[in-house]
């Protein structure tokens, strides 16, 4: 990975391999939900989890190398977001090698290379999850842009247009029931509310630890509204843990049909499949069946 900024533009550039914005927009992760993304021009808006930055970014891709450009003052808080959320660090290379033990992630490999897993603000990962339960990828970004450009804080971008930061929980919290089902979140309006009171009041997300999986895992399923599946998508995508491997009806329809003889398996025979045949990197081989499973079923 190399990096450089232009004083002159305000422009920080980052040159990184197997990195592809489509596959990594249309996976269905948090950031996914709200940014704002143009496919034609490979482009994407959104502000950061401090609410300091509102983040333009711009990729060109040639072959296996992209370059990612991002504008603003501040290089070194630009460069630290997108090598953060977009895990620019991480070793693909490494990781495919890793998890390309059968022909079904191979075949999600290269239809889907390039794709990233991110990792986002704990709070930000926590409402996105809540409210994708019982929902479709679609509404479940209608819902979330509504919420956002409600009570979030608006911010310029570098190219004069306008953003919402993502709501804290605090500024959720004074949100009404009415409120937030006129948004769309239906039934989900009271754990939505719930969740935001007891991450302000009773949990500090930021303060509990990425690295010991299941006391994460077991401290987020006291926020009413997170279960088992809810509670991996959080330690994945909202604290970087790779042993989270987030089994939905897809995951555990996929699996049963590859690993398990098309058998109805229960969901802790799956997580342990997937620990010991995938490893350390079992959050990887989930979020690339998943993306494959999901699409294509959509093109059938």
């Amino acid at each position: 990975m190399e990096k450089g900024f232009d004083s002159s533009s305000n422009c920080i550039t980052i040159k990184i391999k197997d990195f592809s914005m489509l596959h990594t927009f249309e996976s269905a992760q948090p950031l996914t939900f709200y940014a704002d993304y143009n496919k034609d021009k490979n482009t994407i808006k959104y502000a950061s989890a401090s609410g300091k930055l509102a983040m333009l970014v711009d990729l060109k891709e040639d072959g296996n190398t992209a370059t990612m450009s991002a504008y603003g003052s501040d290089g070194e808080a630009l460069y630290s977001e997108l090598k953060t959320r977009f895990r620019l660090k991480d070793n693909m290379q490494k990781i495919y090698k890793s998890i390309d033990k059968d022909e079904n992630i191979s075949k999600a490999i290269s239809r889907y290379r390039g794709m990233r897993l991110t990792i986002n603000d704990p709070w930000e990962t926590t409402l996105c999850f809540i409210i994708s339960q019982f929902n479709n990828v679609k509404r479940i970004r209608l819902i979330v842009k509504n919420i956002v450009d409600r009570f979030g804080s608006a911010l310029e971008c570098s190219d004069g247009s306008v953003i919402n930061t993502f709501p804290t929980s605090r500024q959720i919290m004074q949100a009404t029931d009415a409120e937030l089902r006129r948004l769309g979140t239906g039934f989900r309006s009271k754990y939505i509310t719930s969740a935001a009171e007891f991450c302000t009041n009773n949990m500090d997300l930021y303060k509990l630890s990425p690295n010991n999986y299941e006391k994460l895992k077991s401290r987020l399923m006291e926020i009413d509204g997170v279960g088992e599946k809810v509670a991996d998508c959080i330690a994945l995508m909202g604290y970087g843990n790779l042993n989270a491997f987030p089994t939905d009806v897809w995951i555990k329809r996929t699996m049963e049909k590859l690993y398990f003889d098309g058998k109805k398996t229960r969901l802790f025979d799956i997580h342990e499949f997937a620990k010991d045949y995938w490893g350390k990197y079992a959050g990887y081989a989930q979020q690339y069946l998943f993306h494959d499973a999901r699409t294509s079923k959509a093109k059938r």
